[in-house]
């Protein structure tokens, strides 16, 4: 049969970025307390395509896709980008895989326990046989307004925050230890079960911690500065203001 992709294109246009994108795929994970988690994945994959070639051969990014679907994370995620890369006989190949990630957590008192999803992805790029890989996490936290305990007579206002980190790394690290650091960092935490005695100590905690949206990103910030894992970082965070109809914003990144 004629390979129409392979046929010659005459207006020596190169593309940068062709290939499959919004690909909903069943994914295995590493998960540190149970050793993997399923997880349904939405997944780009593209390459470079030169200005002589008419089209990339689309089906093979799902046949890699597929021979890799039981053992993607961290430490595989450069040989996918290099199987692409050689099958797809190109100079570059990117890859994009957002997916839900499950944490159990226990409510600070009554100790129920119940189901956290985070968001997580994976970004990378193999170009010239070098790898350049990110990983990113979201994380649901509270803030208190320190500005609004301090003029209040009685209260303060607080808000649900969203705090996105990306990490650039050395070596392998645990998703939940950098949930955590993030965690650790705002007045305080997000869960999906909690009785009345524990929404009286999620408040009352973070009443005591107060913090603006730059404390949070400095806090952060602060924190992954300590860990030499980690080459280069951006960390912002988004408060959905309660008593405000915009939100507070604030980025940093490691230079």
């Amino acid at each position: 049969m004629i390979d129409i992709q392979n046929l010659k294109d005459d207006r020596n246009i190169d593309i940068k970025k062709v290939g499959v994108k919004g690909v909903k795929y069943p994914l295995t994970v590493l998960d540190r307390d149970h050793g993997t988690q399923h997880v349904n994945a939405t997944i780009n994959m593209y390459v470079n395509l030169p200005h002589h070639f008419k089209g990339t051969h689309m089906s093979r990014f799902v046949e890699i896709l597929n021979d890799y679907r039981g053992e993607v994370n961290m430490k595989t995620f450069h040989i996918i980008l290099e199987k692409v890369r050689e099958k797809l006989r190109a100079e570059s190949a990117h890859m994009e895989i957002d997916f839900p990630y499950f944490i159990e957590k226990t409510a600070p008192v009554s100790e129920a326990k119940s189901l956290m999803e985070y968001r997580c992805q994976f970004r990378g790029t193999n170009k010239n046989k070098k790898t350049d890989i990110l990983v990113g996490v979201v994380v649901p936290v509270t803030t208190v307004c320190p500005c609004s305990k301090e003029i209040s007579n009685a209260g303060a206002h607080n808000q649900r925050s969203i705090v996105a980190v990306n990490l650039r790394f050395r070596k392998f690290f645990w998703i939940e230890d950098v949930i955590k650091m993030v965690e650790d960092s705002a007045s305080g935490e997000v869960y999906s079960l909690l009785k009345r005695v524990d929404e009286k100590y999620v408040t009352e905690k973070g009443y005591k911690n107060p913090m603006f949206v730059e404390d949070v990103v400095r806090n952060v910030a602060e924190r992954l500065n300590r860990n030499d894992n980690f080459s280069w970082y951006s960390v912002e965070a988004e408060n959905f203001e309660s008593i405000h109809n915009h939100s507070a914003y604030a980025y940093v990144e490691k230079e």
